[in-house]
């Protein structure tokens, strides 16, 4: 690898580091959405809610007045006890059947397992990258960036899952949640697609074969033919 490709692989394996980051933030972390019930009366207590890819967190909340940002519950950031409990497709309990009967399973489950898809494509780019910098091993930089476009590929349609899940939750009669906005969890989701995505553009440029500044660079820089 010559030495001004180095330079741009570790350049760009900052901004994998910063994307890979986001993403495991977002996977093991539970305020992608959060939900609020309306609130029939002040001085009195209601429930909130966020959650991620693997759990559920609700949030007893006392309100004294309204939220200026809607009619619901919260803001989420306000103080009040908080239980938060694994979804049924991974434990069992009470909160988590609550849960699932307002929710689609079908959607929670394949947003998980695409987001451990990603998780598995970016172990495989960071082990390309870490052996590229062997002698004459820099091929490995092109699937490289493709494991990396993968891993963010598979984030965003994860993205998307979790937010038609949210959607059909809220559209649901049975529902009793009334507001929703994703929080920074989906944030962290979003830009480490838009990083890995990058980065792995990036490594396949890099790893492309220097072409000659001029057309007639590669004749003129080549051995005469010898006549024996």
């Amino acid at each position: 690898m010559f030495e001004e490709q180095v330079t741009k692989v570790k350049i760009t394996s900052v901004v994998i580091v910063v994307g890979m980051s986001a993403m495991l933030a977002a996977v093991v972390t539970d305020h992608w959405a959060v939900l609020s019930p309306r609130v029939e009366k002040l001085n009195a207590t209601c429930e909130a809610a966020h959650f991620g890819l693997w759990r559920l967190c609700k949030k007893t909340i006392f309100m004294m007045k309204e939220d200026p940002q809607g009619k619901g519950c919260g803001p989420i950031s306000l103080p009040g006890a908080k239980n938060c409990s694994y979804f049924k497709h991974f434990t069992s309990g009470e909160e988590a059947e609550v849960f699932e009967v307002k929710t689609q399973k079908e959607y929670n489950i394949s947003a998980a397992a695409i987001a451990i898809f990603s998780l598995f494509f970016m172990i495989l780019g960071t082990l390309c990258v870490i052996f590229s910098f062997g002698k004459g091993r820099d091929y490995l930089l092109r699937p490289a960036g493709m494991f990396f476009a993968f891993a963010g590929l598979c984030i965003i349609i994860s993205v998307e899952v979790m937010r038609q899940s949210v959607k059909r939750m809220i559209d649901s009669d049975e529902t009793i949640w009334i507001e929703y906005y994703y929080s920074w969890s989906f944030t962290c989701a979003c830009a480490s697609f838009t990083l890995l995505i990058l980065s792995g553009a990036a490594l396949l440029l890099i790893s492309m074969p220097h072409m000659p500044r001029n057309p007639w660079e590669t004749c003129m820089d080549a051995e005469p033919d010898t006549l024996d």
